[in-house]
This record gives C-alpha cells, structure tokens and sequence, in this order.
C-alpha cells in the first residue's frame, strides 16, 4: 500500500514528542481480513510510559474532500474494530492536516460525525512537521 503524502512529516512530528516509532506500516490480521494502519507508536517517557497509539494518516489532498471523508471514516471503524479485537489497549488516531481540520472539520455534520464515532484526531501541520493538537 503507497504511504500518504504527508507520511513522513507526521511519524517526524510524533518523533518530536517523544513517541517511539514501534511499526510502519502497523500490519494485524483479524480472522482472514489483513489490516495496514499507517504507524504504531509506543511512548517511554515516565509520565506516559505504555501508552500505544496507532495512526491512520489522511491528506485530504484530493479533488472531494468529503469522499476522502468517506474514505477515511470507514478506514477507522475497520481499524478500530480490529484494535478493540487484538490490541484492545492501543489508541487509535486519525491524523488529519491542520488546514483541513480548520475548514472541513468544522463542518456541522462532519463534526457530528466525529462526535458521535468518537474518531480521535490527531491534527498536524505537515510544513512544520509538528502535531497541532490531539482531539
């Protein structure tokens, strides 16, 4: 599977935080169906020492946004699904640009979505490669 566009800026930004890169692509396998979550991470730091994280990472460069939505959205319940299965203690994100979160995640209904599917977003700033904030 390609890597997203902005792949690389968000493992940097979570590397910046002190996060530790433990897979990429994050590969599982539920029953005969074979996931590839973007990255695992793990954090070490004392005060957040365990914590795993996977990330789904989105660009939402492309022509409709709300198709990459749609994309997306359907990725996450997938992937959140096989982690409650397998990995039930690792945290699953969908990382989001800081531009797209500021325009079309600020939609009513795209935030209703998000709301009601408790999507954890991870939002990033893929110029600066640093993580803007985590929702």
């Amino acid at each position: 599977m390609a890597k997203d566009r902005f792949h690389d800026a968000v493992r940097i930004a979570l590397e910046k935080e002190r996060w530790t890169i433990t897979a990429d692509p994050y590969e599982l396998s539920v029953g005969d169906i074979d996931f590839e979550i973007d990255l695992a991470a793990e954090m070490l730091a004392a005060e957040r020492a365990g914590e795993k994280i996977a990330v789904e990472i989105k660009s939402f460069i492309g022509r409709s946004s709300v198709s990459e939505f749609h994309t997306a959205l359907g990725q996450f319940i997938n992937y959140q699904f096989a982690l409650e299965e397998f990995e039930p203690e690792r945290k699953l994100y969908l990382a989001v640009p800081e531009s797209i979160h500021n325009s079309f995640f600020q939609r009513r209904f795209v935030r209703s979505v998000i709301e009601r599917t408790q999507i954890r977003l991870l939002v990033y700033d893929e110029k600066r490669e640093v993580i803007i904030q985590w929702l």
